[in-house]
């Protein structure tokens, strides 16, 4: 974060409407039988019709599933899109919600995570957890306040949520919440890198559940000031023992901050993408690259583009998104506008199986099947990896953001609209308003609805 992405971020936040052509869910979890009249900060605008029962099937992580695919199955819902019902927030939500156990979770840039009944829109709880840190606080950014930013995570078999908390004296926190009730069941420092500055460091990216743990990964801020490097730790889902690390062997910079955060791939192995290090022209330093951890978080392999020299002088790294999986490959594409399709096995320094231009992606890609959707800054374009070779199948230029696939179609923003494109040809189909999002929101499919989070609310949306 970074040069490029300062002047994408220019517009500060994208004005977003959600196309509620929705993502129907294959099974059904109970919701827990919690009262939200004890909340009446919280107010959710209910559905003119009454509230229709369907199969809510849990979204527990970024894009779903820990490969990050962000993809449902799902059908395209008729008749006109309208707002079912909306929720007030107290702060920005960076993070994409949740879907666990029948409610949708939701956190905040206050430090405050809200559960709402799925089927009925109703609050069941909101637990505050800390003061955010503000800008006036911090060495450089561009949030305020600055809270939880990075997309918790869910755990059913322990029936945890859990988030990453900036507070007001800039300690980052992991906190598990019982879903169920909000209440906290423990809290781990992650601030565990000896002589770093706490203050420069952002945690942006998702967390992950996976192996037993929580896995957080971490970079810089908007402006890359200050003595950090990009780190990811490891947390047992107890919240017992000791803290694993992983961090880039550079001197500085190197932040893992890409939204969708470390991605289980080929080999069940975490792989998470690195930005822009210390090193211009010496001895490469582990910066600009795609890092093969193993679940204890030992570097099993790593990639980097050849131009990683110029990569880390101008500020066009590998680490604006994280790798796409695709069967036993990745595909990552950096700030160069390089698209690169890996092996498991990563290949080093120039190592990549085959390479494109054309995409400077921003955030999370979606795959479905063989074809992966990038968040590319001039628009959204669809991929196709057919053996050992990249094939752009189309773009469309005013769509942007992270996108979200169910079934046939593609769910991108354009404006103040989110929209529904064909995923075989990228052709528009409808779309509706509904509010100003953050830069990296990405919706998430919650039985026949679709719901996101805004600067201010939380949104649900339905076809009719």
């Amino acid at each position: 974060m970074h040069r490029s992405v300062a002047a994408l971020a220019a517009v500060g936040l994208l004005a977003i409407g959600l196309l509620a052509a929705a993502c129907s869910s294959s099974s059904p979890a109970t919701a827990p039988a919690q009262s939200a009249s004890a909340h009446p900060t919280a107010t959710a605008t209910p559905s003119a019709t009454a509230t229709r029962p369907a199969a809510i099937a849990d979204w527990p992580t970024y894009h779903g599933s820990p490969s990050r695919a962000g993809a449902a199955s799902a059908p395209l819902l008729a008749g006109t899109l309208r707002v079912a019902a909306t929720a007030s927030l107290d702060a920005a939500a960076y993070a994409q919600p949740l879907v666990a156990s029948g409610l949708v979770i939701v956190a905040t840039e206050n430090n405050t995570v809200y559960a709402f009944r799925a089927a009925a829109h109703t609050l069941v709880w909101r637990k505050h957890l800390a003061a955010p840190a503000r800008r006036a606080d911090l060495p450089c950014g561009n949030i305020d306040p600055s809270g939880i930013t990075g997309t918790p995570a869910y755990d059913a078999a322990s029936g945890s949520v859990f988030v990453v908390t900036e507070g007001a004296d800039v300690h980052h926190t992991l906190v598990a919440l019982d879903v169920r009730t909000g209440a906290v069941k423990w809290r781990r420092n992650l601030d565990v890198l000896a002589n770093r500055d706490r203050h420069a460091e952002q945690e942006r990216g998702a967390l992950l559940v996976a192996n037993g743990r929580v896995y957080v990964p971490f970079g810089g801020r908007l402006g890359d000031c200050g003595n950090y490097v990009g780190y990811v730790v490891a947390v047992a889902i107890s919240g017992a023992g000791a803290v694993s690390t992983y961090a880039v062997p550079t001197a500085r910079e190197a932040g893992m901050w890409a939204p969708p955060g470390p991605v289980i791939g080929p080999g069940g192995d975490i792989y998470v993408a690195s930005g822009n290090g210390a090193e211009v022209g010496g001895t490469y330093d582990g910066s600009d690259s795609v890092i093969r951890l193993s679940a204890d978080l030992r570097r099993v392999a790593v990639f980097a583009p050849s131009t990683w020299p110029q990569d880390n002088a101008d500020d066009l790294d590998l680490g604006s998104m994280s790798p796409a999986v695709v069967g036993d490959r990745l595909v990552i594409a950096g700030k160069r506008g390089d698209v690169f399709l890996l092996s498991a096995s990563l290949g080093g320094v120039g190592g990549q199986v085959a390479k494109a231009s054309g995409c400077a992606a921003y955030g999370g890609a979606a795959v479905a099947g063989n074809v992966v959707l990038l968040p590319c800054d001039d628009g959204l374009r669809a991929l196709r990896v057919t053996g050992s070779s990249l094939h752009w199948v189309w773009h469309h230029g005013s769509v942007a953001g992270s996108p979200l696939v169910c079934g046939s179609v593609v769910y991108g923003f354009d404006g103040g609209s989110l929209v529904q494109l064909r995923l075989s040809d990228g052709h528009l189909l409808r779309r509706v308003h509904v509010g100003d999002v953050t830069r990296f929101t990405t919706p998430v499919p919650v039985g026949d609805e679709v719901a996101v989070a805004t600067t201010s609310r939380l949104v649900f949306v339905r076809g009719s």
